[in-house]
């Protein structure tokens, strides 16, 4: 799976408080943890500043990270000052990380658009999985929740999936990790296909029942053959509607997601399936950039 993870926290995400678990996430099969936090520039002055009083105070609140990490996990701290993206794939870079995980604050679409996500700039700029989880996720989690919760990161995925090119790649990343894994850390997978509402016009160029249900048995298949357990389910309605539905009643992790257009001119149209899935979800999300 994900051996090298770099968390990206600015202490309102409540990411940082996963410096307590670092044994949990040994289970999930993780060998090397690098915690970041950037620090504006103190720009109070004529001339930016690095505001060493911050970064000391940050380097001090994640100091328990590597105090109470087992010796066979490595866990290294940055704290760093300069802009969040383009340190994130720097230190990303310097570490290999191979999956970023962040916090995803509640913005309105309007407003992400105006000013940008962090997310969303990462999204164009790397090919590095993101792991996006709610704030209050984490909070509202006690250490007993958040030590299983930890140990399972990765065990239980829900995977949209339309036959399009989109999914026909986010299928490809997750057949990967299946297959890399050392051990049975992915383990399970819930295939959800949402046949959308449609006008009459648009019917005509729908995939045939029998059709969807033929391609779900082969992907199941072909998954059943990397040793992961595998259900399937055909849904009726609005895509992110009915998604999000179906992680309320399945057992997953987190919902896998794909998307080229986050953060484009694209997204000013039209939102992505992935975008709304990202704005909308409680779960965390597995986000694959894609492009073609």
């Amino acid at each position: 799976m994900f051996e090298q993870i770099l968390i990206c926290t600015d202490f309102s995400d409540g990411l940082h408080r996963l410096s307590q678990f670092t044994s949990s996430l040994k289970l999930a099969g993780i060998k090397q943890i690098v915690f970041l936090h950037v620090v504006p520039l103190w720009e109070k002055g004529i001339i930016p500043q690095v505001d060493s009083e911050k970064i000391e105070q940050a380097q001090t609140q994640l100091a328990k990270a590597i105090e109470q990490s087992p010796t066979d996990v490595e866990v290294k701290i940055e704290v760093q000052s300069g802009k969040p993206v383009e340190t994130i794939l720097k230190v990303a870079q310097v570490y290999k990380s191979r999956l970023i995980i962040l916090g995803s604050p509640t913005r309105s679409t309007l407003t992400e658009k105006l000013v940008g996500s962090t997310m969303a700039e990462l999204s164009r700029q790397t090919k590095i999985p993101l792991l996006v989880v709610r704030p209050q996720l984490l909070c509202a989690y006690t250490s007993e929740e958040l030590t299983l919760r930890c140990q399972h990161l990765f065990r239980s995925l829900l995977i949209p999936y339309n036959d399009g090119q989109v999914s026909h790649y986010l299928l490809q990343q997750v057949k990967e990790l299946a297959q890399k894994q050392s051990n049975s850390y992915l383990q399970q997978c819930q295939i959800c296909w949402v046949v959308e509402n449609t006008t009459s016009k648009e019917r005509l160029r729908k995939i045939p029942p029998q059709e969807v249900h033929e391609t779900l048995s082969q992907i199941k298949a072909e998954l059943e053959e990397l040793n992961l357990q595998v259900e399937t389910e055909v849904r009726e309605g609005n895509s992110v509607t009915q998604v999000l539905e179906t992680a309320v009643m399945a057992d997953i992790s987190a919902i896998a997601v794909s998307s080229g257009t986050i953060g484009k001119l694209q997204e000013w149209l039209v939102s992505s399936f992935a975008a709304e899935v990202l704005r909308q979800s409680w779960y965390p999300v597995l986000f694959f950039p894609f492009s073609d």
